[in-house]
């Protein structure tokens, strides 16, 4: 359930993503960003692409692995709170 939630939301920031390269209002590199950061710990494509950009853009390699790593604490820290009773 958790895997399906957590595709669920990563597509939805694509989607949101995509909206927003032809949007004004939305920033839709960092919705692309954080889609894809999401869809990498369950989508093989995902990750493959980040390690492809990774390699190509090192710059932005460090702002992905700075991210990954905010998102990381981050659902270890809504983890321990949905945990307690």
């Amino acid at each position: 359930m958790t895997r399906f939630l957590m595709l669920g939301v990563g597509y939805g920031f694509l989607g949101l993503g995509v909206v927003g390269l032809f949007l004004p209002i939305l920033q839709g590199v960092l919705f692309l960003a954080i889609g894809l950061i999401i869809l990498s710990r369950h989508a093989p494509w995902a990750e493959r692409l980040i390690l492809r950009l990774k390699t190509r853009y090192p710059r932005a390699g460090e702002l992905f692995t700075r991210a990954e790593v905010m998102a990381e604490r981050l659902l270890h820290r809504f983890a321990r709170r949905v945990r307690r009773p």
